[in-house]
């Protein structure tokens, strides 16, 4: 999909420039009718407004912002920002959970496929003891998923590892749902009962503005710009309704971009989020680390059974920055890891430039169409 705008653009521009695409994907919808789920029905392009006031300085120039890397979309619904960023020029994935999405990632997945896009769709359970994405973001969207999460404290933890920034919503309180009490000063969050807000067992914590901003600071994110918005709802609107909400541009401040691993040619699309299938040659740029004595490049793989069964053995050789590593034959299936040390004072400064070549692999046929060398799971120097 073709980019339709510069990475100059300010804010203001970009509010007003998914006009024309979010008239195609109704139209897109509308196309294609499906009987058998409903779109997801909350507008998420109505974000884009409040990212107009919230944004200052060079913040607004939010392509500019995202640079180079890929973006996050966390509870993407349809997929409507994501597609929306994609179409921009970004590199997207998206993410939600099928138990828990309107109409189990059904929505995201027809899209994605009528609008012949390459936006990555993942399925993640962020209540779960999830890991790291194995990618590094310019920006993650956290819009309106933070009182849906279990341990909010975690998944906020967890995500300021892989990104620089992220543009979080969500709603918040300054009193107790009888209008009794006053939280306003307090950093605390209040738990919801499983039908107290929109009838919606998902929905957990409500924080307080003070507590927001404490669980942003105990979790490593400094605050960039902060909005606090007003709904626009009638006189018989319930107290949840008339909540507050708060948006606001964090950055990480345990993220390092330099110390993230560069996937260059030869790997095929991450799958389950954990692992990737390799073209018979892959190579990938690695930082160096900050230190004497030796590093360990370390490539750890599957071997399928089936593949075994169809190529005999399989013969891993690499070069690091030049150098060639003594190869590895391996006649077994299985996982393994092909490791190999060399002194860290004969690497470049920076980041060195990894290669492999296997001596054979599964050439494309009826179930897949892609050249498969072998499963990695993890590649690192360290």
């Amino acid at each position: 999909m073709a980019a339709l705008t510069s990475r100059q653009m300010d804010i203001a521009e970009l509010v007003r420039a998914p006009e024309d695409f979010r008239a195609r994907l109704e139209r897109l919808k509308t196309e294609l009718r499906p009987t058998e789920f409903d779109w997801y029905p909350y507008g998420t392009f109505g974000n884009l407004v409040h990212l107009d006031h919230l944004l200052t300085g060079e913040h607004r120039r939010l392509l500019e912002l995202i640079g180079d890397e890929p973006v996050l979309d966390v509870g993407c619904g349809d997929g409507d920002l994501a597609f929306w960023l994609e179409s921009l020029g970004c590199q997207v994935h998206a993410l939600d959970l099928a138990r828990t999405n309107l109409n189990r990632m059904r929505g995201v997945r027809l899209l994605q496929a009528a609008l012949e896009s390459s936006v990555q769709i993942w399925e993640v359970d962020l209540d779960a003891h999830f890991a790291p994405p194995p990618v590094h973001y310019g920006l993650i969207l956290l819009l309106g998923v933070l009182y849906h999460l279990k341990n909010p404290f975690y998944v906020l933890e967890t995500l300021a590892t892989t990104t620089r920034y992220c543009l979080l919503s969500t709603m918040i309180t300054a009193a107790t749902p009888d209008g009794r009490a006053s939280l306003k000063e307090l950093p605390v969050a209040y738990l919801l009962d499983e039908q107290e807000a929109n009838n919606d067992p998902s929905n957990y914590w409500v924080f307080t503005e003070v507590g927001l901003r404490r669980l942003l600071a105990r979790t490593r994110w400094e605050v960039c710009d902060w909005l606090v918005v007003q709904p626009k709802v009638g006189r018989r609107a319930t107290f949840w309704e008339k909540r507050e909400r708060a948006f606001c541009l964090l950055r990480s401040q345990v993220a390092d971009p330099g110390s993230t691993t560069r996937l260059l040619c030869g790997w095929h699309n991450l799958e389950e989020w954990t692992w990737r299938w390799t073209e018979r040659k892959f190579s990938a740029a690695l930082p160096v680390p900050r230190r004497s004595g030796t590093a360990a490049l370390t490539l750890k793989f599957v071997l399928p059974e089936p593949v075994l069964e169809r190529l005999g053995s399989l013969t891993v050789s690499a070069r690091l920055g030049g150098r060639q590593l003594l190869p590895e034959t391996y006649h077994r299936a299985g996982e393994w890891v092909y490791r190999r040390e060399l002194p860290i004072a004969e690497l470049p400064v920076g980041a060195v430039v990894a290669e492999f070549e296997l001596d054979k692999a599964l050439p494309p046929d009826e179930t897949d169409q892609r050249e498969r060398g072998l499963i990695a799971v993890s590649l690192r120097l360290e």
